[in-house]
């Protein structure tokens, strides 16, 4: 049993996971549109300036999947379940 002190509040819960699903998607698109603007960029861009486009190309893929899968590190965010899982002891049944 909790505390009156140990209490989960409604702030320290993790967001919904539409919510989440939805903030994922949209950083991830966000990305993914600045990648197509650096991949037309480089058709047009000359000079050693064309590495800043294709640098954006190469690495915000990569960027972008690890900022979309991310979790906002919240103290508390945890839910606690009641209960738990306890392991049966193995029986051995016969064959």
């Amino acid at each position: 049993m909790r505390s009156d002190n140990e209490r989960q509040s409604v702030t320290s819960l993790p967001e919904a996971p539409d919510v989440e699903r939805n903030r994922r998607f949209t950083n991830y698109a966000i990305a993914m549109g600045i990648r197509t603007v650096c991949v037309i960029l480089c058709f047009f861009v000359q000079g050693w300036w064309l590495v800043l486009p294709i640098l954006g190309a190469v690495i915000l893929p990569y960027v972008a999947v690890v900022a979309a899968n991310a979790r906002a590190a919240r103290p508390g965010a945890e839910v606690e379940r009641p209960g738990s899982i306890v392991p049966l002891p193995h029986e051995s049944r016969p064959l």
